[in-house]
């Protein structure tokens, strides 16, 4: 391969890099709960993509590869040795990947409190923009499935919320 090739590589991988860090990111720590262990889940699915030098048929195809290695690679952190053994430092990070406003950061805090099953859903279908049908190929669940947990995550997270926020205050009414 000549240096074109090689360079040609690295500016398209920049650039996937760049149109999905945002959304890996956000996923890791929607499924880790802390930055140190999310920092090191999107290091790892890129360094997958990077190695395997994955071609994709668009973008759609791309983000859901990513959204997929994503969920695997966090599944692989939460099932190791060393993160069942160490102490979790439950805070959130002073510097996120979400606005910095006091209504998003209590959303986020109540959403990560939540059983993962609702994370992940609540998570691709609100912030992703997936649809059931997409989130369930995505996740191999049931369209089903995915309603009653969307269903079950919404009214959860109103419960913890209180209600909904509007203008950055809470309200009540539907999700």
């Amino acid at each position: 391969m000549d240096n074109q090739s090689i360079s040609r590589t690295h500016n398209e991988f920049s650039e996937m890099y760049e149109r999905n860090i945002d959304m890996v990111y956000r996923l890791c720590f929607i499924l880790l709960k802390n930055t140190m262990d999310a920092d090191d889940a999107v290091q790892s699915v890129f360094l997958k993509l990077f190695k395997h030098n994955k071609t994709f048929n668009d973008r759609e195809h791309e983000k859901a590869w990513l959204i997929v290695t994503t969920k695997n690679t966090c599944k692989d952190i939460l099932k190791s040795w060393w993160r069942s053994r160490r102490v979790d430092v439950d805070v959130l990070p002073e510097k996120t990947y979400w606005d910095n406003n006091e209504q998003q950061r209590d959303i986020l805090e109540k959403l990560l409190r939540l059983p993962e099953k609702y994370r992940t859903v609540l998570y691709l279908y609100y912030v992703e923009d997936y649809s059931v049908k997409e989130i369930s190929k995505l996740l191999d669940r049931k369209e089903s499935t995915l309603q009653t947990q969307l269903s079950k995550g919404r009214t959860r997270l109103k419960a913890d919320l209180g209600g909904i926020y509007v203008d950055g205050k809470p309200v009540q009414g539907n999700i």
